[in-house]
Formats: C-alpha cells, structure tokens, sequence
C-alpha cells in the first residue's frame, strides 16, 4: 500500500480512525501511521486517529473533528455560547458535552475540551452545516447556556451571571424561554433551577 492509493481512498473522510483502515485493509502496516505523520503527510488527532492536513485552512473542520475525535458528544458551553453570539468573546478551545469522561486533546487542528454530563442529559442538540455539506453536532442556545449553569456552578451569584455580559438582544429576541425552562427542568436540579431564575434576574427574563 503506497501513499497515493492511501490518499485516495481515505481523502474525502477528512478524519479516519486506525479501525477504519483495518476493516478496509485488515493487513495494513501501523507504522505508515508513523512514517506519513512524521513526513506531515497525517495530523494526528489523538491517540488512533488521524486527519489530512489539507484541512487546516477549511472552515468549520476544528468543529467538525471535535465531535469525532470524542464521541458521542456535541459542541456546548462556551464555544457555543460564542458561536451563537450570546458572549462577546471569541473562544480558541472548543468546549464540548459528552456522557463519557471527562477529557482534553490537543493537535494542529486546536485545543479540545469535553465535559461529562449524565447520559440523561445528553439532549438539546442538533446538527448544523458546514461550508463543504458535513455536519456537527451544537447544543441550542437554550442547551449551552444550561450546560454552562449546570457544569459551571462558579456561576451562583447576580455579579458572576452579569459578568457572562450575555447580549440581551439576542436573549429577548432570539432565545426561547419556553424551551429554556423545559429543558431546565428535565436537569431535575434545584441548584440549577435557583442559578436560572438568578440570571433571568440579572438579565431581565
């Protein structure tokens, strides 16, 4: 097995995992994973898997791998929260949700954080487009600000709330208080419930 026929088999998967290669070539040699990351041919994920450096420059692809490289998980907190525009900062590590361990990787691609949450509570989600016609997984703007409240509970007083500086036209125009109180209560915690009425106080909701 040379590079090229490699190359073109697995290109378009943008990432693969070693378990990929076996079932299409269960006699494939582990050490072109060495020789080929070593030559900058692969970026190594983490530990078994892999991607293509061609996608560095593509939009979205941080986003896309960060739900593969862990899963099941989906993008959540405060990448989400930036993402959505609901925080004035922009966030470089990608902050996910998943029902596994907790867990952090880094590679060229970026910096990866994943929280555990209960298996319950892994709802909310849903998959949003990317430019090439990929998909990955994001919390709802009503799902990340929860996820935060519930992981986070840092954020317990109106000063720690105000300091989030949540844009308040896009949580009177844009979120849904419905849904918000709805998927609050499936969390079946008073302390979160206390930091959700805190911050509609301190946001007006």
């Amino acid at each position: 097995m040379n590079w090229l026929e490699f190359r073109k088999k697995m290109f378009d998967l943008a990432c693969f995992s070693i378990n990929q290669v076996y079932a299409w070539q269960p006699g494939f040699n582990r050490n072109n994973f060495v020789n080929w990351t070593q030559k900058g041919y692969l970026v190594r994920l983490r530990q078994g898997m892999y991607a293509f450096p061609e996608y560095i420059s593509e939009p979205g692809m941080a986003a896309y791998f960060a739900g593969k490289i862990y899963n099941p998980s989906y993008i959540s907190l405060h990448s989400a929260l930036s993402f959505y525009g609901l925080i004035p900062e922009s966030v470089f590590q990608i902050t996910s949700v998943t029902s596994l361990k907790t867990a952090s990787f880094k590679n060229l691609f970026g910096e990866y954080s994943y929280k555990s949450i209960r298996q319950d509570l892994m709802f909310g989600y849903l998959p949003l487009p990317l430019a090439d016609g990929r998909t990955t997984w994001y919390a709802t703007r009503e799902k990340a600000l929860l996820d935060l409240l519930y992981l986070y509970p840092f954020y317990k007083t109106e000063r720690e709330l105000a300091d989030l500086r949540l844009d308040e036209d896009i949580l009177h125009d844009d979120f849904d208080l419905i849904e918000w109180e709805s998927l609050g209560g499936r969390f079946k915690c008073k302390a979160l419930e206390k930091r959700m009425r805190l911050l509609g106080k301190v946001y007006g909701l």
